[in-house]
């Protein structure tokens, strides 16, 4: 074998391995601070700052990885007389490699937190103070349809298969299905009082709901839109997210400054304190780590689903971290 052909060989062998071992990264929307960073998940480090957005909290990423989208807590006045439906706020399209916002989305209603389709073809918007939800065709780059699910519509989860989306509708304590082919509510399932942020469980047969007020999670069978069980975890209930092994449910309680690991077969709890207030939280698949950021300090907890304890911390350059999208 050549020199050349050994260099080749050995090139390709060193960037073969540097992608199967390559951690994803975490882009985190920093709300108030006005920008998106990216986290290096392997080291925790913040690698790039990605200006151009206005108070942006949720955040999704195409599933090739492609784009970010980010939704707006602001919102501008919408002139007397003009429709309920005008558009007032903005969604964020991100090119993460070029380093820049690529275009800006009118929607009506500031956005709380996002889904996407697994094709990358719609991005799905929830817009408390309108009731209901955008339907944002990512390929024109417009909204295709609102569709009216309840009141103050917080959080969408999206099958795997691409078939149904399920929002949380604080208001009225349900869960509309909608069917995405026919871009329509199909029924109403039952989510406990308060409900926010929701997960499937591992085979999407459940949904575990977080009823923030309550201080409880839920869990709600897809089948029958009744809930199964209810599970006391603490005061004002927020963030919450699946871990790898399937089973075990990561839930933060804002005011009681705590973590807590629901094992979702046994229900046995178990507890970290995390201060101030523990906010929202995302695991990082493929490193057993758990990010759950602060509403009251400008940092993020990396916790070990495992050993369930806090292994580093990243400290923000400002604001505080909402809905985390991951790129691998």
């Amino acid at each position: 074998m050549s020199q050349f052909k050994k260099w080749v060989w050995g090139l390709s062998a060193f960037l073969a391995a540097s992608w199967v071992h390559a951690e994803p990264t975490a882009y985190i929307p920093l709300g108030s601070a006005n920008v998106v960073i990216a986290v290096d998940a392997a080291t925790n480090k913040i690698i790039r700052t990605f200006t151009g957005v206005v108070n942006p909290h949720g955040l999704v990423a195409t599933p090739d990885g492609e784009y970010l989208v980010a939704g707006s807590l602001s919102e501008t006045p919408v002139p007397a007389g003009a429709p309920a439906d005008t558009p007032n706020s903005k969604l964020y399209v991100i090119h993460p490699v070029h380093g820049h916002v690529m275009a800006e989305i009118p929607v009506s209603g500031w956005t709380h937190h996002e889904a996407i389709t697994p094709d990358s073809r719609y991005v799905i918007s929830t817009h408390p103070t309108r009731g209901g939800i955008s339907i944002v065709d990512l390929i024109n780059n417009k909204v295709v349809k609102t569709i009216k699910t309840g009141p103050s519509p917080n959080y969408t989860l999206v099958t795997r298969d691409g078939k149904y989306a399920y929002v949380s509708n604080t208001g009225n304590g349900t869960i509309s299905e909608i069917d995405l082919s026919k871009l329509e509510v199909l029924r109403s399932l039952e989510a406990g009082p308060s409900p926010e942020h929701l997960v499937f469980s591992a085979d999407e047969k459940m949904i575990y709901v977080a009823n923030d007020r309550a201080g409880t999670v839920t869990e709600a069978s897809v089948q029958s839109g009744k809930m199964v069980r209810s599970h006391k975890i603490g005061k004002r209930v927020h963030g919450l997210d699946l871990g790898d092994d399937g089973k075990t449910l990561f839930v933060s309680s804002r005011t009681d400054n705590k973590l807590v690991a629901l094992d979702t077969v046994s229900s046995d709890q178990r507890v970290l304190t995390l201060s101030p207030e523990p906010y929202h939280l995302d695991k990082i698949p493929g490193t057993g780590k758990v990010y759950v950021s602060s509403s009251k300090a400008p940092k993020i907890w990396v916790i070990d689903q495992k050993t369930f304890t806090v292994t580093d911390t990243i400290t923000l350059p400002g604001g505080e971290g909402h809905q985390i999208a991951v790129i691998r």
